[in-house]
């Protein structure tokens, strides 16, 4: 039995590929680097979504990229509002997710923990 998609996972999908398409093409700020758009979340009633994203960079490029998207929310969500099918646009918020970042720390303490246990055998 084929699985159903909710109206809000639905737009979600939709939100996530032309804002992806929306950042590379048409967003000039410069603050804003390589951002990737990893997950979009949209509420039930529609009316706001959570656009989880990635930067690559340091900190310095994360803060900027954070303020380039913020400071271009509004003009995102007009281009998205002229392709989506929708009587409303959701309002945009950008959250940076760190996941990767927080894999990376992990993957590195599990191999100083083997490290060390090899070390330790006889």
């Amino acid at each position: 039995m084929p699985q159903e998609f909710s109206r809000s996972q639905r737009l979600a999908q939709q939100i996530h590929r032309e804002l992806a398409e929306l950042i590379r093409r048409e967003l000039k700020d410069p603050r804003v680097g390589m951002v990737t758009i990893g997950e979009v979340e949209v509420s039930s009633d529609l009316s706001h979504a959570k656009i989880y994203y990635t930067v690559l960079g340091d900190e310095a490029a994360q803060q900027d990229s954070q303020e380039g998207l913020a400071r271009a929310s509004g003009f995102l969500r007009s281009q998205l509002g002229k392709s989506l099918r929708t009587r409303i646009t959701p309002e945009l918020h950008f959250i940076f997710d760190d996941s990767p970042q927080r894999g990376d720390y992990l993957d590195k303490l599990i191999a100083k923990a083997r490290a060390k246990d090899s070390l330790n055998k006889p």
